[in-house]
């Protein structure tokens, strides 16, 4: 089991805490500005720092918390030229025989189970597993694991889009009173505005 992370000095304690659970080695491809690239100059970086390993099957989070893409792992699937699927909840731990049966959450409620071909990409929704503590024995072990560091230049790889600034939105208040306590007046003034101002009739 490889574990691959990109960002900041201080991801360092996510792949140690990932080897102290049981991963053999580790990948960290260091980028003190990670949140300002696109997920495609992630995705990137990511699938030539592993495409030597040759991995029969790559886990991602499904999306990232901060911004929220959802698009890395599909992205780094396509540069890897092996077949994904998203959403996954569930492994059918009885198929994992150069085939992979898994159930992916769909919309409402609904599931679907896939049937794959290995090697594959699977983007992770939370709570697929309840993750174990790591032992002490295995803590000072991890000491002994190889964490590979990579510095690629990510600036250089194209990308169609460029995060400037990630933000808050000022919160205002813009309330209209319409009618003046009229129902019917009200409804006029809301049918013209919605005609003039908000454009949508």
């Amino acid at each position: 089991v490889v574990v691959c992370t990109l960002g900041a000095q201080s991801a360092k304690t996510v792949l140690k805490d990932a080897l102290a659970r049981g991963a053999d080695r580790a990948i960290h491809i260091v980028n003190e500005n990670e949140n300002r690239l696109s997920p495609f100059q992630i995705a990137k970086t990511i699938a030539d720092a592993i495409r030597d390993e040759n991995a029969d099957l790559v886990f991602t989070g499904l999306q990232s918390d901060d911004a929220s893409y959802g698009q890395t792992g599909v992205i780094l699937a396509e540069l890897l030229n092996i077949p994904h699927a998203t959403i996954v909840i569930d492994i059918d731990r009885e198929s994992l025989n150069g085939n992979l049966r898994l159930k992916r959450e769909l919309e409402s409620g609904w599931y679907q189970w896939f049937t794959y071909n290995l090697p594959a990409l699977l983007t992770i929704q939370s709570g697929i597993s309840q993750i174990r503590y790591a032992s002490l024995k295995g803590i000072m072990a991890a000491k002994k694991k190889e964490i590979r560091e990579v510095s690629p230049n990510i600036e250089n790889f194209a990308s169609a889009q460029h995060i400037e600034k990630v933000y808050l939105p000022l919160k205002t208040k813009q309330t209209q009173m319409l009618g003046d306590g009229d129902a019917k007046k009200g409804a006029v003034e809301l049918i013209e505005k919605l005609k003039t101002e908000v454009r949508i009739l």
